[in-house]
């Protein structure tokens, strides 16, 4: 459910840092380990959230959690009991709106109905599944450790059990064409149910890919190539009533995922577990925090202190107008004028290159009205230049 008007809710965001293998495409904060003591892992996540609920005193605490994101990693490998202590422990230290989305994100090849029948039980209410492909041979190039039939059963499983389900696709592959795409967009959308996340492969540092890349032995769409696949899936999807309300999410209204919402109107979150970033609004300063990467540093710090706070800074007034458009122009509403003057303290035109705005705008790249500021389809298509103009 999207959040109503300009209110970004407030978050608790999870951190689960472990996955079965690595992706060769995957940059996130994620490890593999044979062995996770996972009573162990249980009293560090819910002693750091003690913290962060002791920090957030008097401030973000005051706020009702909206949403609950447990994120990785891959959180389906959390115990279900772990879920719900963890779910349990938000609610005894904040207060909680009357219905906050709690999402879980899960490998297909983790789909067995008993095994989400007990997140179901745990309190979780919106599953995110890792499918990336339906095709066997593109599954295998991604290096993903399920086959098209489980990522079919999964979805099936989840939509059983849940009654919100999303999944997740990657495109521009190697040699993918259009008409290819839109045949798998095609079977993707017969399964879909109010939410679809649809991702270009990026080629990230620090990757297999990126290895691959540099020797030669990887090689993507071009740009053209990628914008062609890009328009393909924005025509597709909102013919299907699912358009985007963010560069890469898809859903009707009123299916937007809440938590995401809350990152992309630049609201509140408590980022809980190695390496979780939050943005919390402390003795009235926005205030950036990022946990410990290393798991197990990460877990010894939290036994000795109570938390694994690595980095923790107050984030300047110009910094902060930058954040807001970053994430604020992914969305199709764009940035309310009510939100800029609630973070920036002023109007949209006094804070930016108005030279800029104006040329971006008469060259259909932003609109700009008595409601805000958005980027037109074809700013999307290029946002990171948009961005740079903008706050040059």
């Amino acid at each position: 459910m999207a959040l109503a008007g300009t209110d970004p809710g407030f978050g608790i965001y999870v951190h689960w840092p472990f996955c079965a293998s690595k992706c060769p495409y995957c940059d996130f904060n994620s490890h593999v380990r044979e062995d996770v003591d996972q009573a162990r892992w249980r009293r560090a996540l819910l002693a750091e959230l003690e913290h962060f609920a002791a920090e957030t005193a008097g401030g973000a605490g005051h706020k009702a959690v909206t949403s609950i994101f447990f994120g990785g990693g891959t959180p389906s490998l959390m115990p279900a009991e772990t879920v719900a202590a963890v779910i349990e422990a938000v609610r005894a230290h904040w207060p909680a709106s009357a219905s906050p989305e709690i999402t879980l994100e899960a490998n297909p090849g983790d789909g067995d109905a008993g095994r989400f029948r007990a997140y179901r039980e745990a309190g979780v209410d919106r599953l995110s599944l890792g499918v990336q492909s339906l095709d066997d041979a593109a599954l295998r190039f991604l290096g993903r450790r399920h086959d098209a039939a489980q990522a079919r059963a999964a979805i099936a499983i989840a939509q059983a059990a849940f009654p919100r389900v999303s999944f997740d696709l990657i495109y521009a592959l190697p040699g993918q064409s259009v008409g290819g795409w839109r045949a798998a967009l095609a079977e993707a959308l017969a399964l879909a149910g109010d939410h679809l996340s649809v991702y270009q492969l990026t080629i990230e540092p620090g990757t297999e890919f990126h290895t691959r890349a540099r020797m030669g032995a990887l090689e993507t769409p071009g740009d053209d190539e990628a914008a062609s696949l890009y328009e393909a899936t924005q025509e597709m999807l909102s013919a299907a009533g699912l358009p985007a309300y963010e560069v890469s999410n898809h859903a009707p209204p009123g299916g937007a995922c809440r938590h995401n919402l809350t990152y992309w109107l630049y609201g509140d979150y408590a980022g809980i577990g190695p390496g979780a970033h939050g943005r919390l609004t402390l003795a009235g300063h926005k205030t950036a925090i990022r946990q410990t990467r290393l798991p197990e540093r990460w877990l010894e710090q939290v036994e000795a202190q109570g938390h694994a706070t690595a980095e923790r800074r107050a984030v300047p007034p110009d910094e902060q107008i930058a954040e807001l458009l970053m994430m604020g122009l992914r969305l199709d509403r764009g940035v309310g004028r009510d939100r800029f003057r609630a973070v920036a303290g002023c109007e949209l035109e006094a804070a930016l290159d108005t030279a800029a705005l104006e040329r971006l705008a008469a060259g259909g790249f932003v609109e700009i009205d008595g409601a805000g500021m958005r980027a037109t389809a074809a700013g999307r298509l290029c946002l990171n230049a948009v961005l740079a103009e903008l706050l040059a």
